[in-house]
C-alpha cells in the first residue's frame, strides 16, 4: 500500500482497506488491574473471598447497617458483571468498524494513563502538604479527650485523601473502560435494530453507573467501619461515633481533588478537537461530521470517552462521596445535640440512601428491554420517551425505598413523627431532581421551543446564532434557581418542625432536613449517571458508522441516538448542579461547625457589612469567573493548534479529499493530549490554592487587628459567594452549550435548509462557541464548588 501511495495509483479509498493507527505503543491497564490479572483464578478467588469476610467481620463489628450496605454494594458488583458479559458478548460488526473501535481505544487509554499519571504525582504532593499541616495544627476538645493525637489525626486524614483519590481514579477508568468497547457493538447493533443498540447502549452506561455508585457507597463504609474498630468508638474514654464523620473529610476531598483535574484536563481535550475537527471540516471543508477525511476526527471520539465517560464517572463519585460525608457529619452533630441514644441510624442513613439507589436503578436500567422493530426511524418508539419510562419506574421505586428507609432509621421515641418529616424531605428531593431534568429537557431539547428558536436565529447568521445562545443560556439560570430556593426552604422548615430538639428545646432538624433533600435528589444517581453514559457512547457509534461509510439507514438510527444523548449528557448536568448546590450548603455548614469545635466559641453568623469579608466574597466571585476564562481559553488555545494543523494536512496532502490519501490522524489526538495536560494545571492550581492562601493571609491580618476568627470568616465568605456565583455561570454555561449543539442537531435533520446550508454553518458557529462551555467549563464548574467547600473543611485549622 505504501508503493502505490508513492506512486499516486491508489483507488477509491471506500474500496481501498481502512486501517486505523494504534495510538500507543503497548496494552495498557492500571497497575492495579495488571497485578490482579497476573494472579491464578483460583488464587485471586480464594483472596477475594478473604477479603469479603474480612470486610464483613469489620462491618459486623460495627453496625448491622454496615453489613447491610456492604451486602447491596457486592450484589451490586456481580450485576455490573452481568451487564458487562452481556454487552461484550454482542458482535463488533465487520472489520472496519473493529479497526476505528481500537483506535479510539488505544488513544483514550493512552491519554488516561498519562493524565492520571500526573494527577497521581500532585495528589502525592499535595497529601504530604496536608501532613505537613495536620501534624502542626491545633486538635479539637473530643479528639483531645479520646486520645486521638495530631499525629494520628493526621495520618488518618492523608490516607482518606489518597484513597479517596485512587477510588476516583479507579471509577473513572471503569466509566472510559466500558464505553470504548461498548461503542463498536452498538454501531453493529445499528445496523439491525434501533432498539438493539439503544438497549447496548443503557447497559454499558449501566455498568459504569452501578460500580462508580457502589464505590462511592462502599469506600466511605469501609473507611469508617475500619476508623470505628481501630480506634475503639463508642468505647470508654475513645471518640464518639458522631465525631467519627469528621475523619472522612479527608476521602471527600481526595474525590474532588481527582474529579476536578480530571473534568478539566478531559473537557480541554473533547472540545479543542470537536472545535478544530468542527471549524474545518464542516464550515471550510463542507464534509460531514466523522468524515474519515477529517484528520480531528480520532482525536474528537477519543475525547468523548476522556471527557464524556471518564470525567464523569470522577465527578459523580465525588458528587455522592461529598454529599454522603458531609450529611453523616450533620446527622451525627444533630444526634448529640439532641441526645440520642443510638445516633448510628442518622449517622448511617446516607448509605442505605444510596444502597437502595443501586437497587431501584438496577431495576430502572432492566426495565429498557429490546422490542422487535424494523430500524426504520418512523417506525421506532422515540429513545428518549424509552430512557425516561425507565427513569419514571426508578423514581418510583426511589420514593418507596427512601420512605422506609427514613422509617427504620430516623425513627425516635424523642420524635415518633420526625421520620415521616424526613421522609416528606426525601420527597422534596427527589421532585427537585426531576424538575432540573425536566427543566434542562425543556432548554435543550429541540422538540420544544427554545432551541427550535435558537435554530431559527440562525437563518440570519451567526451573530444572531450567538445573541440567541447567550439569551437562552441566561434565561435557563431563573427556573432552577427557584427549584433551588423552594427546595432548601421546603426541606429546612420540614425538618425543624420534625420534632427533635436540642437540650434548651431550640429545634435542630432544619440543616438535617436539607441533607435528606440532598439524599433525595440523587437517590436515582445511578439510573442518571446511566443516562448520561448513554450519551458519549451513542456518539461515538455514530463516529464508527460514518468512518466504516455504512448505509445512511444506519446513521439515521445513530443521529437519533446522539441527539438524544446530547439531552441527557445535558439534564444530567443540570442534575449535577442542583445536588452540587444542596451539597456545598450542607459541607458549608459543615465547615461552620468544624472552625466553631477548634476555636471552642460559637460560628454561626458571616457578617458580609465587614469590609475583609466582603472582599472575601468578591475573591470567591471573581475566583469563578477566573476559572471559567481559564477553561475556556485552553479550549481555545489548544483548538487553534488543531485547527492548524487539519488545514495544514488538507493543503499538503490534497489527496486526502479524494479518499486517495489517508489522514495523520495520530498527529491530532498527540496535539490535543499534550495540551489539555499542559492547560489543566493553571485552573486547577488556582481552585487548590486560592482559599487556603485568602484564609492563611487574612488570619495574620486579624492577629494584628484583633480579630482571632477572621480568616475563617473571610473563607466562609469567599465559599458562600463562590457557590451562588458558580451554580449561576455553570447552569448559563451548560444550557448555553447544549442548546447550540441540539439547535445543529434540529438543522441537520433537514430543517431550515439541512446540512451545508448557510444556516447550518451559522449553527456550527454557535456549537464551536458552546462546545467548552457545556464540557469543559461549566462541569467543572460544579466540581470546582465541591472541592471548594471539602479544601476549606481539610484546612480550616489553618484559618484559625
Amino acid at each position: 500500500m505504501d508503493d502505490d501511495m508513492e506512486g499516486g495509483n491508489l483507488g477509491p479509498y471506500q474500496d481501498r482497506p481502512r486501517t486505523f493507527p494504534s495510538m500507543k505503543s503497548k496494552a495498557y491497564a492500571p497497575w492495579i488491574f495488571r497485578v490482579l490479572l497476573r494472579i491464578n483464578s483460583r488464587i485471586l478467588l480464594v483472596l477475594l473471598l478473604v477479603c469479603f469476610g474480612a470486610i464483613f467481620y469489620i462491618g459486623a463489628s460495627t453496625s448491622p447497617i454496615i453489613v447491610f450496605v456492604f451486602s447491596v454494594c457486592i450484589i451490586s458488583f456481580f450485576v455490573s458483571i452481568y451487564l458487562t458479559k452481556w454487552v461484550l458478548a454482542k458482535d463488533e460488526g465487520p472489520p472496519e468498524m473493529s479497526e476505528i473501535s481500537d483506535a479510539i481505544r488505544d488513544g483514550a487509554e493512552g491519554f488516561f494513563r498519562t493524565q492520571y499519571g500526573t494527577i497521581s504525582k500532585m495528589a502525592l504532593l499535595l497529601g504530604l502538604v496536608i501532613l505537613g499541616i495536620y501534624l502542626f495544627r491545633n486538635i479539637t476538645p473530643q479528639q483531645e479527650a479520646s486520645g486521638l493525637g495530631r499525629v494520628t489525626s493526621a495520618y488518618i486524614t492523608v490516607t482518606a485523601f489518597l484513597f479517596g483519590a485512587l477510588c476516583s481514579g479507579v471509577a473513572g477508568y471503569v466509566g472510559m473502560w466500558v464505553s470504548v468497547r461498548a461503542n463498536v457493538r452498538v454501531s453493529s447493533a445499528a445496523r439491525r435494530s434501533a432498539r438493539e443498540a439503544l438497549q447496548i447502549a443503557v447497559r454499558a452506561g449501566g455498568f459504569s453507573a452501578l460500580v462508580v455508585v457502589g464505590m462511592a457507597v462502599m469506600g466511605v463504609a469501609i473507611l469508617y467501619a475500619i476508623l470505628y474498630v481501630w480506634l475503639g468508638v463508642d468505647s470508654t474514654g475513645t471518640m464518639k461515633s458522631t465525631d467519627l464523620p469528621l475523619l472522612l473529610v479527608g476521602y471527600g476531598f481526595g474525590a474532588s481533588f481527582v474529579a476536578l483535574f480530571a473534568q478539566l484536563g478531559g473537557g480541554i481535550f473533547t472540545k479543542a478537537a470537536d472545535v478544530g475537527a468542527d471549524l474545518v471540516g464542516k464550515v471550510e471543508q463542507g464534509i460531514p461530521e466523522d468524515d474519515p477525511r477529517n484528520p480531528a476526527v480520532i482525536a474528537d471520539l477519543v475525547g468523548d470517552n476522556v471527557g464524556d465517560c471518564a470525567a464523569r464517572g470522577a465527578d459523580l463519585f465525588e458528587s455522592i462521596a461529598a454529599e454522603i460525608i458531609s450529611a453523616m457529619i450533620l446527622g451525627g452533630t444533630m444526634a448529640q445535640r439532641c441526645k440520642i441514644e443510638d445516633p448510628s441510624g442518622f449517622i448511617l442513613f446516607p448509605l442505605v440512601v444510596h444502597s437502595f439507589d443501586l437497587v431501584v436503578s438496577s431495576v430502572g436500567i432492566f426495565s429498557i428491554r429490546n422490542k422487535r422493530d424494523s430500524g426504520v426511524i418512523g417506525t421506532i418508539e422515540d429513545p428518549m420517551r424509552t430512557l425516561e419510562k425507565g427513569y419514571s419506574v426508578t423514581i418510583f421505586l426511589a420514593i418507596l425505598t427512601f420512605g422506609l428507609s427514613t422509617r427504620w432509621l430516623l425513627y425516635t421515641e424523642q420524635a415518633p413523627a420526625a421520620w415521616l418529616h424526613f421522609a416528606l424531605c426525601g420527597l422534596v428531593g427527589i421532585v427537585t431532581a426531576y424538575a432540573f431534568v425536566w427543566i434542562s429537557k425543556y432548554y435543550t431539547d429541540y422538540k420544544y421551543e427554545p432551541v427550535r428558536t435558537l435554530a431559527l436565529a440562525s437563518s440570519t447568521g451567526h451573530g444572531t446564532n450567538i445573541i440567541a445562545g447567550i439569551s437562552l443560556g441566561l434565561e435557563s439560570t431563573a427556573l432552577p434557581v427557584l427549584v433551588i430556593s423552594l427546595a432548601i426552604v421546603s426541606a429546612f422548615w420540614l425538618g425543624r418542625t420534625s420534632g427533635l430538639t436540642d437540650e434548651t428545646g431550640n429545634p435542630t432538624g432544619g440543616l438535617f432536613g436539607t441533607a435528606v433533600a440532598t439524599m433525595g435528589m440523587l437517590s436515582t444517581a445511578a439510573y442518571v449517571l446511566t443516562m448520561d453514559m448513554f450519551g458519549p457512547i451513542a456518539d461515538n457509534a455514530g463516529g464508527i458508522v460514518e468512518m466504516s461509510q455504512q448505509p445512511e439507514s444506519v446513521r439515521e438510527i445513530t443521529d437519533v441516538l446522539d441527539a438524544v444523548g446530547n439531552t441527557t449528557k445535558a439534564t444530567t448536568k443540570g442534575f449535577a448542579i442542583g445536588s452540587a448546590a444542596l451539597a456545598s450548603f450542607l459541607l458549608f455548614s459543615a465547615y461552620m461547625d468544624e472552625v466553631a469545635a477548634f476555636a471552642q466559641e460559637p460560628f454561626k453568623q458571616v457578617d458580609i457589612a465587614i469590609p475583609e469579608v466582603f472582599v472575601g466574597g468578591l475573591l470567591g466571585s471573581m475566583l469563578i469567573f477566573l476559572f471559567s476564562a481559564w477553561a475556556c481559553a485552553a479550549v481555545g488555545r489548544t483548538a487553534q493548534e488543531v485547527v492548524n494543523e487539519v488545514r495544514r494536512q488538507f493543503i499538503e496532502r490534497p489527496g486526502i479529499m479524494e479518499y486517495k490519501e489517508k489522514p495523520d490522524y495520530g498527529r491530532c489526538v498527540s496535539i490535543v493530549a499534550s495540551a489539555s495536560l499542559r492547560e489543566m494545571i493553571k485552573p486547577g492550581a488556582l481552585a487548590i490554592i486560592s482559599p487556603t492562601v485568602v484564609g492563611f493571609l487574612f488570619r495574620i491580618l486579624g492577629y494584628y487587628t484583633g480579630h482571632p476568627l477572621l480568616g475563617a470568616k473571610v473563607v466562609a465568605s469567599m465559599l458562600m459567594f463562590a457557590t451562588v456565583s458558580g451554580i449561576l455561570m455553570a447552569l448559563f454555561l451548560n444550557t448555553a452549550g447544549g442548546a447550540w449543539d441540539n439547535a445543529k442537531k434540529y438543522i441537520e435533520t433537514g430543517a431550515l435548509g439541512g446540512k451545508g446550508s448557510d444556516t447550518h454553518k451559522a449553527a456550527v458557529t454557535g456549537d464551536t462557541v458552546g462546545d467548552p462551555f457545556k464540557d469543559t467549563a461549566g462541569p467543572s464548574l460544579h466540581v470546582l464548588i465541591k472541592m471548594l467547600a471539602t479544601i476549606t473543611l481539610v484546612m480550616a485549622p489553618v484559618f484559625l
